[in-house]
């Protein structure tokens, strides 16, 4: 996914690392080529392939839906929404993602309109769409609170927010923030997060949760996951607990 394709050294757009006891936020640029190496291992295929059905199955039926990607990177789940029916738009903070997203949408025939803008700040009107998606994206912003009041502003009333984000205990966070702490910049300034902060993050901004689901419940080695990622779908039926991925639904009253 978006999040886990830093695990080469690298993240999607342009994100904010905050060093432990300097108040200062350092923007680190990445260009979407750390997307290509991730998908090209089969642990970055399958992780990522994972997390976009459970993302489409938290949307629900997006046919004839008007569906905002709030920082959508390269593209890969707008042209996705796209293929399902969606009349999709996507916001990013880099220009080098909006312009992949531009040409994966180009070479899939999809139409998807794209704006250059902060998550924090949508450039839409009140009550814009029916769905707003944000993954792997809470992560990593300065006010994510902020985020997602802005993606609840821009939902019509009955729409849906879907956020997928990396979940605190899970092996994958183990690892990557044992990273952090022995001096990765990158996991040191990520935001891990509990179902119960995110629940509380969306209720705050006037919403109703409806689906919490987990993904991803491998551990971060190609050889586990080419041995249990067939059985992650009937795990994320048994809770959230080892997750490394949650996605969760909410409406907008």
């Amino acid at each position: 996914g978006r999040t886990h394709s830093m695990d080469d050294g690298s993240r999607q757009g342009t994100c904010l690392l905050m060093d432990k006891g300097d108040s200062t936020a350092k923007v680190l640029e990445v260009t979407p080529d750390s997307y290509a190496r991730w998908r090209s291992s089969f642990l970055g295929d399958v992780t990522e392939r994972l997390e976009q059905h459970a993302i489409l199955a938290a949307a629900g039926d997006l046919r004839g839906r008007s569906v905002l990607d709030a920082g959508c990177g390269d593209g890969a789940f707008a042209v996705a929404a796209w293929a399902k029916g969606a009349r999709i738009s996507g916001v990013d903070a880099s220009q080098a993602m909006l312009e992949a997203a531009h040409t994966r949408a180009l070479s899939n025939g999809a139409k998807v309109d794209l704006v250059h803008a902060s998550v924090e700040e949508l450039p839409f009107p009140a009550g814009t769409f029916d769905v707003v998606v944000m993954a792997s994206v809470l992560c990593t912003i300065q006010d994510p609170l902020r985020a997602v009041s802005e993606a609840a502003r821009v939902l019509r009333p009955g729409g849906r927010l879907v956020l997928g984000e990396l979940h605190v205990w899970s092996l994958w966070s183990l690892s990557r923030r044992l990273r952090g702490w022995l001096g990765n910049q990158f996991w040191r300034g990520v935001r891990f997060w509990t179902v119960g902060e995110i629940r509380a993050m969306v209720h705050h901004v006037g919403l109703n949760v409806q689906h919490v689901r987990g993904s991803i419940y491998y551990p971060p080695w190609e050889t586990a996951a080419r041995l249990l990622w067939r059985a992650d779908q009937t795990l994320s039926n048994l809770g959230t607990f080892g997750a490394a991925f949650l996605t969760i639904r909410a409406v907008k009253e």
